[in-house]
C-alpha cells in the first residue's frame, strides 16, 4: 500500500512539474498599436491574434504582467450595472484576469470593435479566437503588453506579409 501511494505522490509532482515548465514558457506578446496578440510556447510562435485594444481616453497598461485568472461564463461588473453571463455580457464568455487589477483578457458583445482602440483598456478578442486561447493558456502565463511594436511582432507581420 505505501510504494503506491509513494507512486502516486511521484506521479502527481512529475505532473505538478510538467505544468509549472508549461506555463513558464508560455507567454503572450500583445502590439497594441497592431492591434494583434501572438502566442509563443518558449520561442515558437503558436497563432497571432486581431484584438481590441484600449481607447485613448481608457487606454491598455504597458508592461509585463501574469494571467491571475480564468473565468468561463462571467458576470460583468461594471459601474451602476451589474450583466449575467450570456448575449449582452460585454466580457463575451471568458474572462483571463491579469495582475494589472481590473484589466484582462475577454470577448466581446460588439465583434465590430476587433482591430480598434475600443475598450476601457483590457484586452477584447472575438469569441472563437478567446475560447481558443483560453483553453491553451494557463494561470501564470506572462502577458507582455507594449506600446511600441515589440521586435517579435515586427518579425510576425513581416513574415506573413511576405507569405
Amino acid at each position: 500500500m505505501m510504494t503506491k501511494l509513494a507512486a502516486l505522490v511521484v506521479v502527481v509532482a512529475a505532473d505538478a512539474c510538467a505544468e509549472e515548465r508549461r506555463v513558464e514558457t508560455q507567454r503572450i506578446v500583445v502590439s497594441i498599436p497592431d492591434k494583434k496578440l501572438a502566442l509563443f510556447e518558449g520561442d515558437r510562435l503558436v497563432k497571432v491574434y486581431d484584438v481590441a485594444v484600449g481607447k485613448t481616453s481608457t487606454p491598455t497598461p504597458e508592461g509585463e504582467f501574469r494571467v491571475i485568472s480564468h473565468l468561463a461564463n462571467p458576470t460583468y461588473y461594471g459601474e451602476h450595472v451589474v450583466i449575467a453571463p450570456g448575449k449582452n455580457n460585454p466580457l463575451g464568455t471568458r474572462w483571463m484576469g491579469l495582475s494589472a487589477k481590473g484589466y484582462g483578457i475577454h470577448g466581446t458583445n460588439v465583434p465590430d470593435s476587433i482591430g480598434h482602440a475600443a475598450s476601457h483598456g483590457c484586452i477584447r478578442m472575438r469569441q472563437h479566437d478567446l475560447e481558443e486561447l483560453f483553453d491553451r493558456v494557463h494561470v501564470g502565463a506572462i502577458v507582455e503588453l507594449h506600446g511600441d511594436r515589440p521586435a517579435l511582432i515586427a518579425q510576425v507581420l513581416t513574415a506573413s506579409s511576405t507569405d
